[in-house]
């Protein structure tokens, strides 16, 4: 056979080989970048999976994503800079803390000229999307795609906003079905039938669950349903916790302050929140309607603690089944990433906007400082640089999440980013040199939407925590010229509340249960402790320059 016959039959049979291993591999990513896929629920707390060994552990609510997990980098210390859902996921995307980008609570809005992290991502070639809760107001305009919740959306049937022909917000498609599901169903079409298969992609994946008032598809009623679940110790004993900030003088304020499991809270308890059919339900209470005589020290009895354990079961439950939803949809998304080949070039991450408190203390909802609702879930997935097994304490907290995930793409953080990126203890399992000690955190809004969480601040760093509560509204209500929307559902922002530190020795004392600030003990820890909170405040632009109103108390009292 002559030299060229031989030569085009080599070529032609080396054509038919990388043919059949392209249809082997439906895609082998042409660029060398990782994809990524940022998943976040909302309100999903470290206590609501295996891997964080908290009590409902035994109860096995997150196998995928325990699997995800066990397979990556576990992060202990990932902390939230507010807990509650706008400002958190304002400090995601722009990499900043609340006064620098300008989203202290509910109501902030963040402009397209602050959508920092889809930019940046862009900017390393990189097609970005966004699905499912946004909850950030304005137009997410610096994704190429979006198909987002109106708000905080419904459950059942929701409507999503699309990028069309009218302005933001009027384009709108219906789904049928349940939230968990739409968003996953559409977070698979895109990457299906919309994406550029020669582009990377960094994908932002948000569920609407296990919000509340924890709806859970049908097909998830019958979970659980013959389990008990275990209780918290601190729902029928607070011991120390707290102080007169969150009691009052003499426990005179207990059942005006923080919302309930039990019945104490005369506001806002959890059982208004559950059953639909009954005379409670949303029949929540203002605190200028409560009469002198309402203002009792909470003693439960045997008949109370029934009632809350009841309303505990319930409440659990329901959280539980929106969590289960959660993590068999995330198999869905792990299981197509696997069989399209993406699956090992693909980092996933994943976490909740903050924290939750599932019965602690009697506490229902977020917005404390307490461990429960301060610690974020996290963990990220990614063989091929990250290896499995890998648990840390270091302290991060969800200003970091952006500039880490830019460098994971190939970038550099951006100097206006306050967050800082953890790469390195990613790929090495260590902190870096200089890493930081403590994270800040600081709850703005003050008794809003019938929750009673008083406006405070604090440090935390791996073994203590200091919290100041200064019990004022970012607003000064007390000046008759001031604005602010006092149509807001729910809130009693002119209502003061005690001042008063908290300490914590959280190797001592990892629940909570003791406040030991103004024990001798623990004088020099403390003065340490306010040492580096004024060192971070200037540091991270979180002093009260703009609010002397708050400043003075927090000069009146810091030496309390």
């Amino acid at each position: 056979m002559p030299l060229f016959l031989k030569t085009f039959k080599a070529l032609c049979l080396i054509l038919v080989a990388c043919t059949v291993s392209c249809k082997e591999k439906p895609e082998a990513q042409t660029s060398k970048k990782p994809n990524i896929i940022y998943i976040m629920s909302d309100d999903h707390t470290t206590q609501g999976f295996g891997i964080y060994g908290s009590r409902l552990a035994k109860l096995n609510p997150t196998p995928t994503l325990d699997k995800i997990a066990n397979e990556g980098v576990i992060f202990e210390n990932c902390f939230v800079h507010n807990s509650i859902c706008t400002p958190s996921r304002a400090a995601i995307i722009t990499g900043q803390q609340s006064q620098t980008n300008g989203i202290l609570d509910l109501e902030g809005h963040l402009p397209t000229e602050k959508q920092y992290l889809p930019k940046e991502m862009k900017a390393l070639g990189y097609q970005t999307a966004l699905v499912g809760k946004w909850h950030l107001h304005n137009e997410p305009t610096n994704f190429d795609f979006y198909q987002v919740l109106p708000g905080q959306g419904k459950y059942f049937n929701p409507s999503f906003r699309v990028r069309g022909d009218k302005p933001w917000p009027n384009n709108t498609v219906k789904t049928e079905g349940h939230s968990t599901d739409n968003i996953m169903d559409i977070t698979l079409d895109w990457l299906k039938t919309k994406r550029d298969p020669n582009k990377p992609f960094f994908l932002m994946h948000h569920f609407k669950a296990p919000h509340d008032d924890f709806e859970n598809a049908p097909r998830y009623d019958d979970y659980l349903a013959n389990n008990f679940i275990p209780e918290p110790e601190s729902l029928y004993t607070r011991g120390n916790n707290g102080s007169e900030a969150t009691r009052g003088k003499n426990d005179s304020l207990t059942r005006i302050i923080g919302s309930s499991v039990s019945h104490r809270n005369l506001i806002r308890n959890q059982a208004m929140n559950l059953y639909t059919d009954s005379t409670v339900y949303k029949n929540y209470r203002n605190q200028k309607d409560l009469k002198p005589n309402e203002y009792v020290k909470w003693a439960p009895d045997a008949k109370e603690n029934e009632h809350t354990s009841e309303v505990y079961q319930e409440y659990l439950k329901r959280y539980l089944r929106c969590v289960k939803g959660v993590d068999d949809n995330v198999k869905r998304l792990i299981d197509y990433l696997e069989s399209e080949n993406l699956l090992e070039n693909t980092i996933i991450v994943y976490t909740g906007d903050q924290g939750f408190m599932l019965g602690e203390h009697d506490y229902i909802d977020k917005r404390w400082m307490y461990e429960e609702s301060l610690r974020m879930p996290f963990f990220v997935r990614y063989p091929e640089k990250l290896k499995a097994g890998i648990r840390t304490d270091a302290i991060i907290n969800n200003t970091d999440f952006a500039p880490t995930m830019i460098e994971l793409a190939g970038g550099k953080a951006p100097d206006y980013m306050q967050g800082k990126s953890f790469k390195h203890i990613l790929e090495t399992g260590e902190e870096p040199e200089n890493w930081q000690q403590a994270t800040y955190y600081r709850y703005w809004m003050h008794m809003a939407h019938r929750h009673q969480n008083p406006a405070h601040f604090g440090i935390r760093t791996k073994d203590y925590k200091l919290i100041f509560f200064y019990g004022k509204y970012w607003v000064d209500t007390d000046d008759p010229d001031a604005e602010w929307n006092k149509d807001s559902w729910g809130n009693d922002f002119t209502n003061h509340t005690p001042v008063a530190w908290e300490f914590y020795d959280l190797k001592k004392d990892p629940k909570e249960m003791n406040n030991a600030y103004g024990t001798p003990e623990y004088k020099d820890v403390i003065a340490d402790l306010k040492t580096q909170l004024i060192k971070l405040r200037e540091d991270l632009n979180e002093t009260d320059a703009n609010y002397p109103h708050i400043q003075k108390v927090i000069d009146t009292h810091w030496e309390d």
